[in-house]
């Protein structure tokens, strides 16, 4: 029972955010100073949203292998499930520090 509550506030809570995010897009695309901007203030932009976008997500994985382990009771498979979205957070993590270093390479070879 605990596990299906848990799940279902982390998928309402996950759904939430793409809805915000998505409601929110629009706000910026009708934005027509958007077009005006120089390429490499646009990379920038699109750096941030990754950035922000992978720490969420990462913080996400952290909190659930958290309330795993917490909920675990000793279970062994459990505890791997945990371990699971530790690394997948630490994964997350890595990427949004790698994001703008990846995103100047390619800004780069675009010649911004």
């Amino acid at each position: 029972m605990f596990r299906r509550n848990l799940y279902r506030t982390i998928t309402t809570a996950a759904v939430f955010c793409l809805v915000t995010v998505s409601v929110a897009a629009p706000a910026y695309a009708a934005d027509p100073h958007l077009a005006a901007y120089p390429l490499p203030v646009i990379i920038n932009q699109i750096t941030e949203w990754i950035v922000g976008l992978l720490v969420g997500i990462a913080t996400l994985f952290l909190t659930i292998g958290g309330v795993r382990r917490m909920a675990a009771g000793g279970d062994p498979s459990e505890i791997e499930k945990s371990n699971a979205a530790f690394k997948n957070a630490l994964l997350g993590y890595a990427l949004a520090i790698l994001a703008p270093i990846l995103l100047g390479i390619v800004q780069g070879w675009i010649g911004g």
